[in-house]
This record gives C-alpha cells, sequence and structure tokens, in this order.
C-alpha cells in the first residue's frame, strides 16, 4: 500500500494536468452508431426523464431533459436571481436568512429527491449548502423552494442531505470538524477540541416541513457522504469520513498517512429510542427556519433554540466504524440493501461491506479498537469483497436494474462497470475530464430505471467552444442498456455540478401546478382586479397596490412620489392561464426585477434618488403588445407639495 501511494502521489500531477494538453480527442462512441438519433427528442415531444443537478457555487439547482440535455429552469435555492427576484422580492427574502444574518449565496452539492419505500416518488427535491449549513426543501408541484433549515454545531454541511427510504429524515454532518459548540481555542489543539456532528431532520410525510430531530456528536473527523439503508438495512444510515488522523494543516499529505479511514455505520432506530427515553442533552443553540406561507405566499423566518444532542458513548451500538480504504468519498447502498460500497479516493480496489457480515461482526464484538464510544469493527469481519483495478481514484457508485455497479474514476476520467456477484470489472468507458458524482435515474433507490448513467465531469477543455479562461463543466450521457456502454451527447452545466437525480418525467409532471388560484391569494397587498389598484402614503412609505395582465398595468401613471420615499411595488399578475407570467422593472431600480406567476403577488423595493419622470414596463414577453405594457411614475423634489394621484387610462 505505501508503495502505491508513493507512485500515486508522483502520477497524480500527470493525471491532473494530462487534460490540458488533449486537443482534437477522440470522442469515443459519439461518432458511432445512432447516437444521434438515441437523444434527439422531436419538437413537441417530451423528454423521458427529468434531470436535476446541483449548482455548486451558483447556489441553485438546474433542471434538465433526459436523453436531449436541454436546459428547462434555473431552481432558485440558496442565492439571489436577478430573473425571477428571489432573494430580491419582500415575500422571499426571509428565505435566505440565517443565525449569521442574510445570506444570499451558498455551495449547493448534493439534490436528493424524496422516496417512498425506497422509490423516488417525485413530491419534493432536497439540496444541501455546504457553505452555510443549510438543507432547503424544493416542492416538484412547483419547481420553487418551499423551506431551508439552518444546521447549528456544524462546518461543511456535505454528507447531506442523503435521505431514508421513506425519507424519513434527511441528514447532514459536517465536513470540517470544529469546536462545539464554538469556542476560542487554539487550532493545534484540534486533537483535543474538534468535534464533528451528524444532524437527522425529520421530514412532515403529508407537508413535507423539516425540523432538526437530533445530533450525535462524533470524533472529530471530516464527515464527507452518506446513505441510508434501505430493505433489511433500513434503520441505518452510513457516513464516509477520512481525516483520521486528525491533522489540520496540509491535509493533502497530513491526512493521507492512514492505510484506512472510516464509514460510520448509525443506527437511527436506536437514536430515536434513545430520544423517547430521554438520553439525550440540550445544547444552546440559535438557528433559522424559514418557509413559504401557503395561504400568502410570504416566507417567513423564525429563529429557533436548542437542539437534542446524543453521545455514542452514553448509548452502546449507535455508532459502529467499519475501516475503509483510503480516504473515502462516496458510500452507496445496493438496491438489496445489503451491499455498502465505499470510495476510496487513494484505494487501489473498492471495497464492498456486507451488511449482515456488519451485524455479525458487532454481535462476535470484533473490534479492533474503541475511538470515544466508537467500536471499530474489523476491517475482514465486515468486507464482502473488493473491486480489483476498478480505475485511479474511485469516488462514487450506483446501480442499475440488472445486478450491475458502476463507479466514477476521478483521477483516470472513467466510468468502471463491475458486476455485484462476483465484484469484477465487466466494462470502462472514458469519460472528458475528471469525474467527480455519476447519477443514474433511481440508481439510488430500491428500483433503478437502469437507462443512463449521466457522468458529471469537472473539466471540459476542448469538449466545446472556448469562452476564455473559465469554461463550463459538463455532463455525458452514457448508455448503459447493453453490455458495453456508450456515450451519447455531452451537454453542458451551469455552476459545478457535483452530484445529480434523474427522475422518469411521469412522476412528476400529473403533479404541475399551472397557476395560482388568484381567490385563493391572502396577500395582504394582493389586488383581485384593476378597481382595486391604489396608492397608500404613510409618511416616506408609499404602498403601490398593482396589477398586470395582458397589456398593461394599473395603475399605470403614478404622480407624487418624492425623494427619499421608499416606495413598496405589490404587483398581483391577474392572469388564470398556463405559461403568462409577468415582469416589472422600473427605471433606477438597484435590486433586480420581479417575475410574478399568475395568481400570484410578489413586492420590490424602490427608492427613486433624483427628481423626473421615470418609466416602468413588464420584462417578460407576454403578447403581441408587450411593448405597449409600461406607465410612469412622477418623482418631484423632497418636501414637494405635488398631490399623490394615480390613474390607468381616463
Amino acid at each position: 500500500m505505501k508503495f502505491f501511494f508513493n507512485k500515486l502521489k508522483f502520477l497524480l500531477p500527470v493525471l491532473f494536468i494530462a487534460p490540458l494538453f488533449f486537443t482534437g480527442c477522440p470522442s469515443g462512441d459519439l461518432t458511432k452508431g445512432d447516437a444521434a438519433s438515441k437523444v434527439y427528442v422531436e419538437p413537441g415531444k417530451y423528454d423521458e426523464f427529468y434531470l436535476f443537478s446541483s449548482g455548486g457555487f451558483s447556489g441553485q439547482v438546474t433542471v434538465s431533459g433526459l436523453p436531449s440535455g436541454r436546459l428547462f429552469k434555473i431552481i432558485s435555492v440558496f442565492s439571489q436571481h436577478p430573473e425571477t427576484g428571489y432573494g430580491y422580492s419582500e415575500e422571499t427574502k426571509p428565505l435566505l436568512e440565517t443565525s449569521y444574518g442574510f445570506v444570499p449565496w451558498d455551495d449547493a452539492h448534493h439534490p436528493k429527491i424524496s422516496q417512498t419505500k425506497g422509490e423516488a416518488d417525485g413530491r419534493w427535491l432536497f439540496i444541501n449548502a455546504n457553505n452555510t449549513p443549510r438543507i432547503a426543501r424544493i416542492d416538484l408541484s412547483t419547481f420553487e423552494t418551499e423551506e431551508i433549515i439552518e444546521i447549528p454545531n456544524s462546518a461543511g454541511n456535505h454528507a447531506s442531505p442523503f435521505l431514508t427510504e421513506n425519507t424519513e429524515y434527511v441528514v447532514a454532518s459536517t465536513r470540517f470538524s470544529v469546536p462545539i459548540p464554538q469556542a476560542d481555542v487554539s487550532i493545534d489543539s484540534y486533537k483535543e477540541n474538534f468535534k464533528g456532528s451528524i444532524s437527522f431532520v425529520s421530514v412532515n410525510q403529508e407537508s413535507g416541513e423539516m425540523d432538526l430531530a437530533f445530533q450525535i456528536i462524533v470524533p472529530g473527523f471530516n464527515y464527507d457522504l452518506a446513505h441510508a439503508g434501505k430493505g433489511p438495512s433500513h434503520g441505518w444510515a452510513f457516513f464516509t469520513c477520512y481525516n483520521s488522523e486528525q491533522a489540520n494543516s496540509l491535509l493533502e499529505v497530513n491526512a493521507s498517512q492512514n492505510d484506512k479511514d472510516f464509514i460510520a455505520a448509525v443506527n437511527w432506530k436506536l437514536a430515536e429510542q434513545a430520544i423517547k427515553e430521554g438520553k439525550f442533552k440540550t445544547w444552546d443553540a440559535s438557528y433559522r427556519h424559514n418557509k413559504m406561507n401557503h395561504e400568502t405566499q410570504i416566507a417567513e423566518s423564525k429563529v429557533k433554540k436548542g437542539v437534542k444532542v446524543l453521545f455514542p458513548e452514553d448509548i452502546p451500538g449507535l455508532v459502529y466504524y467499519m475501516p475503509t480504504p483510503k480516504s473515502p468519498h462516496g458510500v452507496d447502498v445496493d438496491p438489496s440493501g445489503e451491499f455498502i460500497v465505499g470510495g476510496g479516493k487513494l484505494a487501489t480496489v473498492i471495497p464492498v461491506h456486507s451488511f449482515s457480515k456488519m451485524l455479525k461482526a458487532i454481535e462476535n464484538k470484533k473490534f479492533d479498537t474503541v475511538i470515544e464510544g466508537i467500536p471499530v469493527l474489523t476491517y475482514s469481519e465486515t468486507i464482502a469483497g473488493e473491486v480489483p483495478d476498478a480505475g485511479l481514484g474511485p469516488l462514487h457508485t450506483e446501480f442499475d436494474n440488472k445486478g450491475f455497479a458502476y463507479t466514477s474514476a476521478f483521477v483516470s476520467s472513467e466510468v468502471v462497470k463491475w458486476s455485484l456477484k462476483d465484484f469484477k470489472v465487466v466494462d470502462r468507458i472514458p469519460v472528458y475530464y475528471s469525474i467527480g458524482h455519476l447519477t443514474i435515474p433511481g440508481g439510488d433507490t430500491r428500483n433503478p430505471d437502469g437507462k443512463y448513467v449521466i457522468a458529471l465531469n469537472k473539466i471540459t477543455k476542448d469538449r466545446y467552444l472556448p469562452t476564455g479562461p473559465e469554461l463550463c463543466q459538463s455532463a455525458q450521457l452514457i448508455d448503459i442498456s447493453g453490455e458495453k456502454m456508450k456515450i451519447l451527447l455531452d451537454f453542458p452545466q451551469i455552476g459545478e455540478p457535483h452530484y445529480a437525480q434523474a427522475i422518469s418525467a411521469d412522476k412528476i409532471v400529473k403533479n404541475v401546478k399551472k397557476l395560482y388560484r388568484l381567490d385563493e391569494n391572502k396577500h395582504p397587498y394582493a389586488v383581485k382586479g384593476e378597481k382595486e389598484a391604489k396608492v397608500i402614503r404613510d409618511g416616506n412609505t408609499v404602498h403601490v397596490m398593482m396589477s398586470m395582465v395582458r397589456t398593461h398595468f394599473a395603475p399605470d401613471n403614478i404622480e407624487g412620489i418624492r425623494v427619499g420615499d421608499k416606495v413598496y411595488f405589490h404587483v398581483t399578475n391577474l392572469e388564470q392561464d398556463w405559461d403568462i407570467p409577468h415582469g416589472f422593472a422600473i427605471k433606477g431600480m438597484n435590486n433586480s426585477e420581479l417575475l410574478v406567476m399568475p395568481g400570484l403577488t410578489r413586492t420590490i423595493v424602490w427608492e427613486p434618488k433624483f427628481a423626473g419622470v421615470y418609466p416602468f414596463y413588464c420584462t417578460d414577453f407576454c403578447s403581441a403588445l408587450h411593448q405597449e405594457m409600461q406607465g410612469y411614475v412622477r418623482v418631484s423634489p423632497t418636501g414637494s407639495n405635488t398631490p399623490l394621484s394615480f390613474n390607468s387610462g381616463k
């Protein structure tokens, strides 16, 4: 192993830099057969699958179709989005509140579709915020963010929001261990004072509402990815962790010394029982819970206090460590729930643990040692087998419906297909380049579709027309319906696509909401018709209750606004037809436009700085007379006696 690691350290620079020198590289199977016909979706026809990709540093979620790769939507989640006004409008700003204040950005990594009985059900999509620890829930009937909960006692919310097979919980754990609770201590005291946390966030099965149920305080390693058990392993969740050396500097060397790190196996059913029996401590914590009010369509942000904390040394059997080579990233559970696959970034093999062997090892107390109350199981007692020759830098594995597993190999830039029967590699295909995660429709569930694997690649270099120093990252669609894998399509991705989830379109399309009913709009400043439109002054605050409909505003002429006023435009879209949003913007606005869906009310604030006449207009093309959908606001100097007036026509 030491020889391999030294060799790998020598090869890494070459393997990372190699794509820099590729020009006009072979396109694999793109030039063969009928690849184009397999990804072509006729005009007016629908794609077979939705693909939800993390936006990485964009903080958003990208929605594409498969097999076409066509971009459908960017779902606003953790970042402000001027295209829609998300995070700028008064109704959506509360979703971005945290204990650190208003945070209009984050690093979104791992979308996960809700499940029922281990199968994706298409109700909700969850995604993590890595930087300021949060979990968001997106309603897949509207493709809008409904709720965001902050995770206290955490730093680097990376192993998140992987969920249990009935969406009982979504999980979150610390990538960066820190003092918990936070304290002013020397960084050199890492081994003494730094801890990790694993959080279980419960999900209401009817509403989807999240609640921080409990946290488990664990040794100060780096907790990376997770997957919950299914079938026989239901009731357990598995988390990779590296830096068992507990280094705090130059981790690329100092956190790569041990031959094995760990997969943490957490018995969350036992944790539930411990909570019921009062075997927890309540720690002070302050965190935000933000959710959209369905009646008013105004988000509300509440401060929550306190969290229930469990300690493994107090609850025997709560957590076990399974040694796993080497610096593991992914941990993936096969459709049967029996095999737990590790992805060691620096490993020479893919280790496959057996859940049943793990239980037997626990029963027979096959422990190597105990770390802070957590038994370390003997590697040979839990391992079902190892996959040799699995590429360099194996990261993440998903599964098809024919008994095969597919692993991404980052360093050697390939997808490796292997058998769950004998753990032998049966096929491999190069991807372009430096693949991180991959996904298969349903590939993390009990019932995978198994038609495609999508490679999510970090580097493109020569794959597309150049766009300056920054190039897009990409996805590649690979056909896995036959014995040999075939690349069908390259398509760009927005931000950094860490992970993605794909689901059959028919599970979502039937539930998609087409509009918001105007008669159910309970926004306090909504207008249900043009005659209700009005302008009200309260000191230096002005409320404009405005309607929009094809193809005019009411009112469309407003006078009596003064420099120094704070003007709230509450704009209601009166349309009750699908796909007729309207936009609103006024000259000098320094936040964003509004994009208002049929039946909704959205609010933006404008503070005029200079006297004059300012045009406003619809920013979203709505009809042949879209250009005529405009109006004017007259702004007079501070202290002016110009009377407040408004009209729409004579």
